[in-house]
């Protein structure tokens, strides 16, 4: 590894946050910027404001350790750095494009306080050309600006971090792009040089590849249903090839977070800016959107057979629906464009009650009132928001369970594999469980009497 360099990022999020403290465990001199009070607040009382494994210790250490601080504005932090991150959010309009208010605000903010010479790195997920825009924004000959994609998950963000499989430096100035990929040297990654554009493509290309993946195992589970085979030995059957590989072939409710639906959308709204159509995006969307409709399609169904209603009949509505997990997978506390949410919704607009579970999230008093943070993503992805009359939040699984119809299983949080069925079952009114991530076993859930429907298992 070279010589320790003088870093700041700016912003503490989902992506800031985990590169700081990594920078910083791998022995580089970080100040990270958070303009949000509250949020700087917890972090300098040795806090983080989200739920990510090893962050909180990787913070606490690197702060103790005198490599990692935090500053209120993005001007303090670059003052001094050879290196400046960008890791500001890039949200999505509503015609599928990025907001790049965030990203041209901060590099306003740094554009007087950078020294001669520094490096300006783009890190959040930007369209491509967003290169030229933070240069042209800062406005000096003095200073160069290289994309560096991140490819983080949540949930495991440090060790992605600490472990990439590769890290992407795209930028027409190559000795910038070599000093980028040198902070990262103790990776020991493959490095990936090319051109700003070229980096940007490759970063929303990963991303809608892999939500190509889930939609289509989505898609296969369907299929599994209609001919009885079992999506879990398909998997199997593809997994061992190693042109296929396992990773992003379970299927499930439907993906989401942060990235996966912001960058499908961004990606196609730039494919039809450039005048092509990309029809199997088009289709990777609409089969993620289907999903989370068959997922609340099987909770009728299921409803129905076990009250022997008509085919007519709603077997929803006027039904109380316990929900376990909320998040959009587990590992993370992040409900940005949760497919839970999402599915939650359809079942409230069908007429049901819902009381649900979320290991992140605790009721905000004794009425169990929607957190705040819910109630904010609820309605940054435009769903009812009168609606949420129709849920409450519970101190625990089976309190959530308890009384209800059915139990919708949504995250695939590991506490949820060691439920007790026998007790779930003597909670629920009715015995019936969708699991829309197939985390208990089908034949342990029918041998306690429970109607048990799993995604593409028969």
């Amino acid at each position: 590894m070279g010589s320790p360099a003088r870093v700041a990022v700016i912003g503490a999020g989902h992506v800031g946050l985990p590169t700081a403290a990594t920078l910083a465990t791998m022995g580089h001199v970080v100040s990270c910027a958070e303009s949000n009070s509250e949020r700087l607040a917890i972090l300098r009382r040795g806090d983080v404001p989200i739920f990510e494994v090893g962050l909180l210790d990787a913070v606490r250490r690197e702060v103790r350790d005198g490599r990692l601080t935090f500053v209120e504005t993005a001007s303090e932090a670059a003052a001094d750095a050879e290196f400046v991150f960008m890791c500001v959010p890039t949200p999505e309009r509503p015609d599928g494009s990025a907001d790049l208010s965030f990203l041209e605000r901060a590099a306003r903010q740094v554009s007087q306080s950078l020294r001669p010479g520094a490096v300006v790195v783009n890190k959040s997920t930007v369209p491509i050309g967003s290169t030229r825009l933070v240069e042209e924004t800062i406005g000096r000959r003095d200073i160069v600006v290289v994309s560096n994609p991140e490819f983080l998950r949540e949930g495991t963000a440090v060790l992605d971090s600490l472990s990439p499989d590769r890290i992407v430096v795209g930028a027409d100035d190559q000795e910038a792009a070599a000093r980028v990929g040198a902070l990262f040297g103790a990776t020991g990654a493959p490095l990936v040089v090319t051109d700003a554009a070229t980096a940007e493509t490759i970063k929303y290309v990963a991303n809608t590849f892999l939500a190509t993946k889930l939609s289509f195992m989505n898609a296969v589970a369907a299929l599994c249903e209609a001919v009885g085979a079992d999506v879990r030995d398909v998997i199997l059957g593809l997994g061992y090839d190693r042109r296929i590989g396992f990773d992003f072939l379970r299927p499930g409710p439907g993906w989401g977070g942060s990235c996966f639906p912001k960058d499908t959308q961004a990606l196609l709204h730039i494919a039809t800016e450039a005048g092509y159509d990309f029809p199997i995006l088009r289709t990777v969307i609409e089969t993620n959107t289907d999903q989370m409709r068959r997922i609340v399609g099987k909770l009728d169904t299921a409803l129905r057979k076990h009250l022997r209603l008509s085919e007519t009949e709603n077997g929803i509505a006027g039904r109380v629906v316990a929900v376990w997990g909320l998040t959009f997978k587990a590992g993370t506390d992040d409900l940005r464009e949760s497919p839970a949410l999402r599915i939650c919704a359809q079942v409230l607009a069908a007429g049901a009650t819902i009381r649900a579970f979320e290991p992140t999230l605790t009721p905000e008093s004794a009425e169990a009132k929607v957190p705040r943070a819910l109630r904010r993503e609820w309605n940054s992805m435009g769903l009812d928001e009168s609606l949420l009359d129709g849920m409450v939040l519970t101190a625990t699984p089976s309190s959530a369970s308890q009384g209800a119809s059915a139990l919708l299983l949504l995250t695939e949080w590991d506490e949820f594999r060691r439920a007790q069925l026998g007790s779930l079952r003597a909670d629920l009114l009715e015995p019936v469980i969708v699991d829309a991530r197939n985390v208990l076993d089908p034949g342990a859930a029918r041998s306690a009497g429970f109607t048990y429907i799993g995604v593409g298992r028969p």
